[in-house]
């Protein structure tokens, strides 16, 4: 199918611009945990990527002006992740984005390309061929209409909607003043864990990434390294790890449904700093999650 926006007639291989408002069924409910989410988001692609966010999503993004080693270690890590049943998220730019989508491309994973464009407008240009080719074999999301050129705070406004979707956002190469690390900010008001990889100290590229390294971001030391904040070694998809006293504790007081912390600490007999502890392993294992209302609730895993 055929479309035409701003750039011209852009092929999708029969995949059509669908829009998801609000209160529609399929609108992801990471969007609706913070104020100022869309009010409508518009896709081309597998739609149902959107049921691995946050817990089976990662974000990877990085400077424009990438180095031949951040490439490097961008497609290596894409790869790890997308093999490993992690759908691999970014903005379709230049450079660290483009090198985060292709990893996951050519291992065979899943990606999510958001734009600060209307969804059927590859920006940059030059990405028109890669816009395609995520849009037939993963998903490209964007809450502008179809049409939409770029506008002063287009990336900002996509920028928090990556960080949304990740349970982790992971910086490669990013200047102080950049794209990535606002996605970094938006990830860490979202609530989500930010990591990074190191650089030189003497590089503006690394400048941001080793700051936020330095203010307490997870230090990534290898692809190991990265997929273990998902629980994972290369080429495993998540599983449950073995529970200690109080995560099976609140990981049982669950069956009933979700709940706060207090009524949690109600139904298994913990103290509420107990179950807090319990909660943050338990999410940290990817097995529950916290809803819109702050509530805790059982996450799928599979």
């Amino acid at each position: 199918m055929l479309y035409a926006g701003a750039q011209g007639f852009v092929l999708f291989g029969g995949n059509g611009v669908k829009k998801v408002s609000r209160g529609d069924a399929g609108f992801p409910t990471v969007f609706l945990e913070r104020e100022g989410g869309p009010g409508a988001i518009y896709l081309i692609g597998d739609e149902t990527i959107l049921e691995m966010a946050p817990q089976r999503v990662v974000a990877i993004v990085g400077t424009r002006e990438a180095s031949p080693y951040g490439v490097k270690v961008t497609t290596a890590l894409a790869r790890a992740f997308a093999e490993s049943g992690i759908a691999v998220a970014s903005g379709l730019a230049r450079g660290i984005d483009a090198a985060a989508h292709r990893g996951a491309l050519e291992a065979g994973g899943k990606t999510i390309a958001v734009m600060g464009t209307g969804v059927d407008v590859p920006y940059p240009v030059g990405h028109r061929e890669l816009h395609r080719e995520v849009g037939e074999k993963g998903l490209v999301l964007s809450e502008n209409p179809p049409g939409m050129t770029a506008f002063p705070g287009c990336f900002p406004r996509r920028n928090r909607l990556i960080a949304a979707l990740a349970r982790v956002t992971i910086v490669v190469e990013a200047p102080y003043k950049s794209g990535a690390i606002n996605t970094a900010t938006q990830a860490l008001d979202a609530g989500r864990v930010v990591a990074a990889i190191p650089g030189p100290i003497d590089s503006p590229k690394s400048a941001g990434a080793n700051l936020l390294l330095r203010d307490g971001a997870q230090f990534i030391h290898s692809v190991d390294d990265a997929l273990m904040l998902y629980g994972l070694t290369a080429g495993r998809k998540p599983e449950r790890a073995v529970l200690g006293t109080a995560e099976a504790a609140v990981w049982a007081a669950l069956e009933e449904g979700q709940a706060s912390a207090e009524v949690l600490a109600d139904r298994s007999g913990l103290e509420v700093r107990s179950v807090l502890e319990g909660i943050a392993r338990l999410e940290l294992n990817g097995m529950v999650r916290q809803t819109a209302g702050g509530a805790v609730e059982r996450a799928a895993i599979g």
